[in-house]
């Protein structure tokens, strides 16, 4: 090889090196920006959140062939705080427990063991012997649920009073265990809490069937809500309930909706759940239909009051105030497709009588004893406050179904 054919050799290795060192570069430029991409797709890069699981709900059928009984009911809230205290009043101890507006069923096991616990330590309450009178007036789900403690704790004696213990607000009650439709002090919210915490482990102990007395009546099945707030169970969260999950509903007909979910919400078959407890308690206590106009006039040493919307004139309680909702059954639709929950909230609004309501949307898989089997779930809901029988604000029926068609994009 001559001196000018090395030096072309040379040039051409030169220019050859050069455009490999071009390419490679380009390569590893190019092997970052795809695994960048990578990381920004997958949810790795620290700006993007991961993609979220998406959950294929059936709506429920909503068209007017498949909406059964339209039902009104009051919930009874008392402003500030339920009334779980109790009192002497000349020789009766009176344990009051009412006034929990739309969360009777949550708290219910839990608030009637807390007021039974603050009887058995006080310093009448322990001279009250365990074959002792014991009074419980009101027939609903706070009635039942305190009767069923006291049996519980030995009471032979137990009457439970009331003006009847059919169609109550307790059986027509949604379901969901969250602290709803309620007006706690801020103090109070821990007790609250605690009381709620305790109920929901009655009701998991159902839903398990592991509870001693009660084998149906609540299941464990996923909530949704729009955002952690509205659901009022976070500080359930790390204590009896695992924390909520970001998921995106698809129903099947080109709607989705971002929500958050509870897998372990606790349903609560309300209507199954008080023939339950009314057959147990049958043969434990006796049941008087009476309507009670004055604690003075049960002659017990422990009277428990439980009666709702009734404590504003039987414990003069002005705080007491009825909290109307509206709600539809639904029939013949499917029951393997309504094992969730879910519960959204709208914004406020008048209804035509002028009264202020919060409307909202739930859909729970309720049914009702001896109904046929596809007759199951349930629509609503309304929160109108202060709103009476002479004030049924019909319409809402209506608005309702409405809604909750757009929300489902049916």
């Amino acid at each position: 090889m001559n001196l000018n054919q090395e030096n072309s050799s040379k040039k051409k290795k030169s220019i050859s090196n050069s455009v490999h060192s071009t390419l490679n570069r380009r390569k590893f430029i190019y092997s970052i920006a795809a695994s960048s991409a990578a990381l920004y797709i997958s949810g790795c890069n620290s700006n993007q959140k991961t993609s979220l699981e998406v959950r294929k709900i059936v709506p429920p059928k909503l068209d007017s062939a498949y909406l059964g009984q339209e039902i009104l009911c009051h919930r009874p809230l008392r402003k500030g705080s339920p009334n779980m205290s109790i009192e002497v009043i000349g020789d009766q101890l009176i344990g009051h427990n009412y006034g929990h507006g739309g969360s009777g069923w949550t708290l219910g096991p839990g608030s009637a063991k807390y007021v039974v616990d603050l009887v058995e330590a006080s310093p009448t309450g322990k001279n009250i012997s365990k074959d002792a009178s014991v009074s419980v007036i009101g027939g609903g789900v706070l009635g039942l649920f305190t009767a069923y403690e006291l049996v519980k704790r030995g009471f032979t004696k137990v009457s439970i009073i009331a003006a009847s213990f059919d169609n109550l607000t307790s059986h027509n009650a949604g379901g969901l265990l969250a602290p709803v439709s309620m007006s706690n002090k801020p103090e109070l919210q821990p007790l609250i809490d605690q009381i709620g915490i305790d109920a929901y482990k009655f009701y998991d102990l159902v839903a398990k069937e592991q509870q001693a007395d009660f084998k149906k009546g609540a299941a464990i099945l996923p909530a949704y809500f729009e955002n952690r707030e509205d659901s009022g169970l976070e500080h359930y969260v790390g204590k009896v309930m695992q924390p909520a999950k970001d998921v995106m509903l698809d129903f099947g007909n080109g709607t989705q909706r971002k929500m958050v979910s509870y897998d372990d919400g606790i349903f609560i078959d309300t209507a199954i759940l008080m023939k339950s407890l009314t057959d147990y308690l049958h043969t434990k206590v006796t049941f008087v239909t009476q309507k009670i106009d004055k604690i003075s006039d049960v002659t017990s040493p422990l009277v428990f009051n439980c009666t709702g919307l009734g404590a504003y004139s039987l414990n003069n309680d002005n705080e007491v105030a009825p909290v109307q909702g509206h709600l539809i059954m639904l029939k013949d639709q499917v029951p393997t497709n309504l094992q969730y929950m879910i519960l959204v909230y709208f914004d406020k609004a008048k209804t035509i009588s002028g009264q202020e309501v919060k409307r909202s949307l739930y859909m729970f898989p309720k049914k009702f004893p001896n109904t046929p089997v596809n007759d199951v779930g349930v629509i609503g809901g309304t929160f109108i406050e202060n709103a009476t029988p002479n004030t049924p604000n019909v319409e809402e029926f209506k608005i309702m179904i409405d809604n909750a068609k757009k929300f489902y994009g049916i």
